[in-house]
């Protein structure tokens, strides 16, 4: 399974898609000034977008306060973490803060609450 990296970066990179759509998508409007009703809807379909990614931006800023600050042991800089298990901002090296997890393969599904993990 392909590693996908570190889950703030993650969020970070879909936000600024995300604007960079909504520009994109408001600029179609200005292409199709000549309709009204398509301007209008490619701009305002856009400005959701931007919106949106302010949205993810403030969430993840506010994530991001409360991650769990480590020491990469690869690579030897700090990084944040969000759950039990993620991969380093720089260098992609998987980590956990769970004991009990340390040497195994690294899955994403270690994050998700269950009674009881079977593994």
């Amino acid at each position: 399974m392909k590693k996908r990296g570190n889950k703030i970066n993650r969020a970070r990179n879909i936000a600024l898609l995300l604007i960079f759509g909504g520009i994109g998508v408001m600029y179609l409007g200005l292409l199709a000034k000549s309709i009204t009703w398509l301007m209008i809807i490619f701009m305002l379909l856009g400005f959701v977008m931007v919106l949106a990614s302010s949205a993810l931006y403030f969430i993840v800023g506010m994530a991001s306060t409360k991650a769990i600050i480590v020491t990469c042991p690869n690579c030897e800089k700090e990084t944040k973490m969000l759950g039990r298990v993620d991969l380093c901002m720089h260098c992609d090296e998987p980590l956990t803060i769970d004991r009990s997890l340390e040497g195994k393969e690294f899955d994403e599904k270690y994050n998700k609450h269950q009674s009881q993990q079977t593994d």
